[in-house]
């Protein structure tokens, strides 16, 4: 299958999904997880009208950047650590991984310093597995809280990573649990402006992420498929 061929299936997928649970397709952004894939291959995505791509680490991204920087906008979806902030604040449009204080106010001196705003989404981990990042959900209202003065920081939703299961229908409560968390979180006020986005669902659920309301899904082998630089 070719890469028009996967994004058409991909789309017709999505589609579906959101006429499922009564959505408007308009609603939900498909993110082109790139970090798998060759410089070609990430022109190809961007040439078929994708216009945002995610990476992981910077290291790997770096060569692409370079080359299509200007082109999309750039998600970094991975674990950022403090001292990479410096490499991704002005290249990536959107950071995913927002856990900790320290990331928090990281981002916030490098942004200050760069007259930036960075939009970020707290990353919980729902499904409380060890080998996953992300704030336990009982201390996201806390987190807000402690990064509201934080002037080039905008949180504009939430993230989170569901185990891999054999069956997408499994992952379900976890979605189901960022989306409830979100709207929990708008009842407190604890934000200038309402969360509004969920990056949830990859190439294995993101099916059931649109069905319990993503606003981004992330998409790497079903969409742009597997290869080495």
């Amino acid at each position: 299958m070719n890469l028009k061929e996967r994004i058409d299936q991909v789309e017709q997928r999505i589609t579906e999904a959101c006429a499922r649970s009564g959505r408007n397709r308009n609603d939900v952004n498909i993110i082109a997880v790139t970090k798998y894939v060759s410089l070609d291959m990430t022109a190809s995505v961007l040439d078929r009208g994708l216009q945002h791509i995610g990476e992981n680490r910077w290291q790997d991204a770096q060569a692409k950047w370079n080359a299509f920087g200007n082109r999309g906008t750039w998600h970094f979806i991975g674990h950022l650590q403090t001292n990479k902030v410096r490499d991704v604040i002005d290249k990536f449009q959107y950071i995913h991984s927002l856990d900790r204080l320290s990331l928090a106010h990281e981002l916030e001196k490098r942004a200050a310093a760069l007259n930036l705003q960075v939009s970020a989404f707290m990353q919980v981990n729902i499904s409380g597995e060890e080998s996953k990042y992300g704030l336990p959900p009982e201390k996201a209202a806390e987190f807000l809280k402690e990064i509201n003065s934080l002037s080039h920081v905008k949180v504009t939703g939430l993230m989170t990573m569901a185990p891999y299961e054999s069956s997408a229908e499994q992952t379900r409560p976890v979605f189901r649990g960022l989306r409830q968390l979100r709207d929990e979180l708008n009842k407190q006020a604890l934000t200038a402006e309402p969360l509004t986005e969920l990056s949830m669902g990859m190439s294995n659920d993101f099916e059931v992420a649109i069905e319990e309301g993503a606003t981004w899904v992330r998409l790497g082998s079903i969409l742009v498929g597997k290869e080495e630089d």
